[in-house]
């Protein structure tokens, strides 16, 4: 995952962004850096990055409910989106700060903000039921594994329907 000049301006463009509101933590920088490299990398496979510790796996098609038919999943071996959130975290804190499990699993062990930071998760659903997660990467922008037959991609937050709202890792 090599650094090209573009992305340095990114990364830079983001701090001093950032900076006006408060201080990121090196720990954030990073989940940004590992999630804008990732771009276009792997596919979105449905239950895949859950195995023992993190990182792209094979998928599962139980639970599966994709307009891919047959199910794709277990075959791909990928991220869906809790899975990149996970791996992404796992690689910037050094451990695997979030733990298996998905979205709901995720968010409680995070805390609610109003003013996001680069790096932060952005989550989807409801309370008791979400249904995504992606990397806030600023500007109302976040890279996830969106669905089955994309990979691993920039979007805005406003590309998904129900925003939660914005969680920060209490590391």
């Amino acid at each position: 995952m090599g650094v090209n000049r573009r992305h340095m301006g990114l990364v830079a463009l983001l701090l001093v962004l950032a900076a006006g509101s408060a201080p990121l933590n090196d720990e954030l920088v990073r989940a940004v850096d590992i999630a804008y490299a990732s771009r276009g990398s792997l596919p979105y496979s449905w239950g895949g990055g859950h195995g023992r510790l993190p990182g792209p796996s094979k998928g599962t098609c139980q639970g599966y409910h994709g307009a891919i038919k047959p199910c794709p999943a277990a075959r791909t071996r990928g991220f869906d989106c809790s899975g990149f959130a996970r791996w992404v975290y796992e690689r910037a804190f050094g451990s695997d700060v979030l733990g298996p499990g998905n979205t709901d699993d995720h968010i409680r062990r995070m805390r609610r903000v109003d003013s996001p930071l680069p790096g932060d998760l952005v989550f989807f659903g409801t309370p008791r039921r979400t249904h995504h997660v992606g990397v806030y990467i600023g500007g109302g922008k976040m890279i996830n594994a969106l669905a089955t037959g994309t990979r691993i991609r920039l979007d805005d937050v406003s590309r998904v329907r129900d925003l939660l709202g914005f969680y920060h890792y209490p590391g």
